[in-house]
């Protein structure tokens, strides 16, 4: 379901609900069964796979993949480029990977090129500044290892 007041311009499956006031650019990647929340822009060279969660406010750039059952808490911030500066004609797009079963909570800041692993999660209001391995738990400012899952 794709309501009327979104601008979706990507093929989306059926199974998939995208809300209002989101934005989703003609060459996004999304899978089966997700639920992509009110107030959302998806850029073009973004994958987002199945039955994943995004909710309200959170714009997701170049360069993001997004596995499958992730879930991506509101207003995360995504990130792309690692010196960002206006007019910059030589910036370099960064790959950023959030793994299948991974969940970042709400408030969260994900910097450019990093992966977040399989089952993990990152505490609402995080800043995370380096890969985070599978099944592990972080958090803070900067983000850094609680526990194993």
């Amino acid at each position: 379901m794709i309501h009327p007041l979104s601008d979706c311009q990507a093929i989306v499956p059926d199974s998939t609900n995208v809300w209002q006031y989101c934005v989703v650019l003609p060459n996004a990647k999304i899978g089966e069964n997700c639920n992509i929340c009110s107030h959302c822009f998806i850029e073009n060279d973004v994958k987002i796979g199945n039955s994943v969660t995004i909710k309200s406010g959170v714009q997701i750039w170049d360069g993001i993949e997004i596995g499958d059952n992730v879930f991506v808490g509101a207003n995360v911030t995504f990130t792309n480029d690692k010196y960002p500066k206006s007019g910059n004609e030589g910036w370099q797009l960064l790959q950023t990977t959030i793994c299948e079963g991974a969940s970042i909570g709400a408030g969260s800041t994900i910097l450019p090129g990093l992966t977040i692993g399989k089952n993990s999660v990152v505490g609402a209001g995080s800043v995370v500044t380096k890969n985070i391995p599978d099944g592990e738990v972080w958090y803070g400012n900067p983000a850094k290892y609680v526990k194993k899952i």
